[in-house]
């Protein structure tokens, strides 16, 4: 068992211990493992991030868009060469198989090679004016000190997409790490220091999200804050910031579903489902939790599915042979076994799993099996609300429509899927399904970092991460006139008769 790792805060370049609890993060795997131990922090060391922040960014907006994306670059390139060595450390903290962890941490290096190239973009528009001698634009300007409050299930990837962006364009950041990835937020920022970053550009503050993230959401020297995490805690934040005057940026919770039509590929639709499902254990906000299956290919569909799940390896995530790694903790996975005790409660049949792992291999982590569920009626709780594990809800539709219609029918809208050979019914899903993203045979999961993110009702605040759009949360808009007439020119009224 290794030596656990010890996670302190990172405020105006130094790393500081705060003089309060210290709180351990554990392997999901193995209980008795404490991964990393790491502060607790209070307000003052809020403030003092802050105030850090604050005073770099006075200089760091002045330092030109294109040097501050070298330093990304240059995180980018750390990345890989740290690869392993983080997603080692992803599989042990937070439980995903090493695959999936290294795909975390690409993610991480496709953000920073794709933020650094906006460096020497940033574009605005110069547009005609309406007066004669007369110059319009509009530019880019930082917001500037920006937290930035991220979940577990994504511990490299999701700090990247915000703090890359937010550097580029020239704000500070303090990121607050969920309690459960200490560890890899703390290996993470160790990154930015060793490109060079200036002392207090990127600040870390551990802690318990109730205080110390609520602290930053509250601070009156805060000018933004994104938030990823459930939409409730998304709520409180969105409260908070529309009170202050804060931007505010939430990426938020999903129900998504994949449609299955009877013209499908029901192979490739099995693939998707599986991987949709069950990948990180069900612990993504895009994973598909329910399958809304033509009733022409129900039965067959749900044999071959069955036949799948019946085959994947529960373990440790460091496990090479592991399919589905565990549960974060144990209040969410007491969450998963509530949920599908509520499913049959509500009529559901549980088809596969449905229990905590029993083998003795796994006793001492939070294992919960695969689980499908069957006969799911659209109106159910297991239908509606997040589970946040691996569970899906099997639904029949009659026809196109009423698949639509379901799949619509939830307060949620992230990511959907359909698979179908009928390209009318491909351009119709687009059009009419109410999500962020839509995947045509393929699964609700897989954005890649060049494209927007985020997700309608619930799911989000209509900010858009990754892509051109991150943009658009850390910079303001500037409109810029210039008049060389030499003369008082009145829009609207002088080059009006």
């Amino acid at each position: 068992m290794t030596t656990p790792l010890i996670c302190n805060n990172y405020i105006n370049g130094q790393w500081k211990s705060a003089a309060t609890a210290i709180l351990e993060s554990r392997n999901p795997a193995n209980k008795d493992e404490v991964v990393a131990t790491f502060v607790r922090s209070t307000t003052a060391d809020v403030d003092a991030a802050v105030a850090a922040a604050r005073q770099a960014y006075r200089s760091w907006r002045l330092v030109p868009a294109p040097a501050r994306a070298e330093y990304i670059l240059k995180v980018g390139e750390l990345l890989g060469q740290h690869k392993e060595e983080l997603a080692q450390l992803i599989s042990r903290e937070m439980g995903k198989p090493l695959l999936e962890a290294r795909g975390d941490v690409q993610e991480g290096i496709d953000c920073a090679f794709y933020s650094a190239g906006e460096g020497r973009r940033l574009f605005g528009q110069t547009v005609p004016s309406e007066m004669p001698n007369k110059f319009a634009m509009t530019v880019r300007m930082p917001i500037g000190v920006c937290a930035l409050i991220t979940p577990w299930n994504f511990p490299v990837a999701i700090p990247c997409w915000k703090i890359m962006p937010a550097l580029v364009c020239g704000n500070t950041v303090i990121l607050k790490p969920a309690e459960d990835s200490s560890a890899c937020a703390t290996k993470l920022v160790e990154i930015f220091a060793q490109a060079g970053l200036p002392p207090g550009v990127v600040n870390l503050v551990h802690g318990i999200g109730e205080e110390v993230g609520k602290a930053l959401v509250e601070h009156p020297n805060v000018d933004l804050v994104s938030f990823t995490g459930s939409s409730e805690t998304g709520a409180q934040v969105g409260a908070i910031c529309g009170r202050t005057y804060k931007r505010t940026c939430l990426e938020m919770g999903g129900k998504n579903a994949q449609i299955v039509m009877e013209d499908a590929d029901l192979q490739l639709a099995v693939d998707g489902a599986v991987w949709g499902a069950f990948g990180t254990a069900g612990q993504r906000c895009t994973a598909t939790s329910r399958l809304l299956l033509h009733r022409e290919i129900k039965e067959k569909f749900t044999a071959m599915l069955k036949e799948r799940t019946s085959k994947l390896r529960l373990g440790a995530g460091t496990d090479p042979h592991t399919d589905v790694g565990p549960i974060v903790n144990e209040r969410q996975l007491q969450r998963v076994k509530r949920y599908v005790e509520i499913a049959r409660q509500e009529g559901a049949t549980v088809l596969i799993g449905g229990e905590i792992a029993g083998e003795e291999q796994l006793q001492n982590g939070y294992f919960f099996q695969p689980t499908i569920l069957d006969r799911v009626k659209p109106k159910m709780r297991v239908a509606q609300e997040e589970i946040f594990g691996p569970v899906v809800a099997l639904i029949e539709v009659n026809s196109f429509e009423e698949a639509i219609a379901v799949l619509n029918d939830t307060n949620y809208g992230l990511s959907s899927s359909i698979y179908t050979r009928d390209i009318n019914r491909a351009f119709a899903a687009i059009r009419d399904i109410e999500a962020g993203i839509t995947y045509i045979n393929g699964p609700t999961i897989g954005a890649e970092v060049h494209l927007p993110f985020g997700g309608v009702k619930h799911t989000g605040n209509g900010h858009r991460e990754a892509g051109t759009t991150a943009l658009d949360i850390f910079t303001e808009w500037k409109t810029v006139y210039v008049d060389f007439s030499g003369s008082l020119q009145r829009a609207q009224i002088d080059n009006r008769g």
